[in-house]
């Protein structure tokens, strides 16, 4: 199981790898390059000039380029890694933004008329998959490619940890149902063939997504809310944030504080309220201050 899903993490990033490389071979070509050592700070900088995708995409290209340039450089195929010297993109802070539970409810009732207009088959199907994703906190290219193998009982493997270790999700009656009543794609996996690029069948299903955000009539509605919804209920739950982090397989708690500190704030403000309310009710204070008013008014009277 270990292996299969290192070969599913090494082919995502092996197609990544193959983008950078088209077009820095497309800037060679264009630029008259023909040896490594000729791709300086300045001509790396040219390069990365050419770049038009977002500051997000563009921070993680980068990653990979100065990746790339180092194993050339540990190689001692270049002296140097100049890629280490550009500058990374200025990355705005997105606001993490989960579904209400109204939304989540008008999305689930979305199924019906979603059924109607495509096939039950595929309203099961979606059903289960908005289900996995609201309640597992995966990525929609992990949820895509979930192995029928990976779910055993009502535990879910999600990730493996660099220690070995495996990270289970135990997930509610509701998604086990719904998983087991779909029809699965294929014999090896929930929702996909294995046929198809997974790029392909994670873009069917970011469709499927949109038009059933359409029916329920959610605004800015698309896969990744789902992750933000499990990550933010567990926080408001009481569920410790370093927990929340391996949940989500991130590689550092930094970046779940990154993504959900808001939220946090709003769990303490949460507890701070709930305790107040618990305070004007305890007999202990209430008679404490009956006795505190008593007193102030016996001092108050004159001898």
């Amino acid at each position: 199981m270990a292996d299969a899903e290192a070969r599913r993490l090494n082919q995502a990033t092996l197609y990544k790898y193959r983008l950078l490389f088209r077009h820095l071979d497309k800037f060679a070509e264009s630029s008259k390059l023909d040896f490594l050592d000729q791709l300086d700070l300045d001509t790396l900088g040219t390069f990365r000039a050419t770049w038009t995708e977002g500051p997000r995409t563009s921070l993680k290209k980068l990653e990979r380029l100065r990746a790339f340039m180092r194993f050339a450089e540990k190689r001692k195929w270049i002296d140097g890694n100049p890629a280490i010297d550009l500058k990374a993109p200025k990355v705005p802070n997105k606001p993490t933004l989960p579904f209400t539970r109204e939304e989540m409810i008008s999305i689930l009732t979305a199924l019906g008329p979603y059924g109607k207009s495509a096939s039950l088959r595929n309203a099961q199907r979606l059903k289960a998959f908005v289900l996995l994703l609201r309640y597992s906190g995966m990525r929609i290219g992990d949820a895509v490619q979930l192995g029928v193998n990976r779910l055993q009982g009502n535990k879910l493997l999600l990730h493996t940890e660099k220690t070995g270790v495996h990270v289970y999700c135990v997930l509610p009656d509701i998604v086990t149902k719904a998983l087991d009543a779909a029809p699965h794609s294929s014999q090896n996996y929930f929702f996909w063939t294995g046929k198809s690029t997974v790029r392909s069948a994670k873009g069917k299903w970011q469709r499927r997504l949109q038009r059933l955000f359409e029916f329920a009539s959610v605004v800015g509605g698309h896969a990744h809310r789902f992750r933000d919804t499990f990550a933010v209920e567990l926080l408001l739950a009481g569920v410790p944030l370093d927990r929340v982090s391996v949940l989500l397989g991130h590689s550092s708690i930094r970046i779940t504080e990154r993504h959900y500190a808001p939220w946090t704030r709003s769990r303490q403000e949460q507890i701070e309220a709930d305790l107040k309310a618990a305070w004007k009710t305890d007999p202990v204070i209430a008679t404490s201050r009956a006795a505190d008013r008593w007193q102030h008014r016996a001092l108050r009277r004159p001898n």
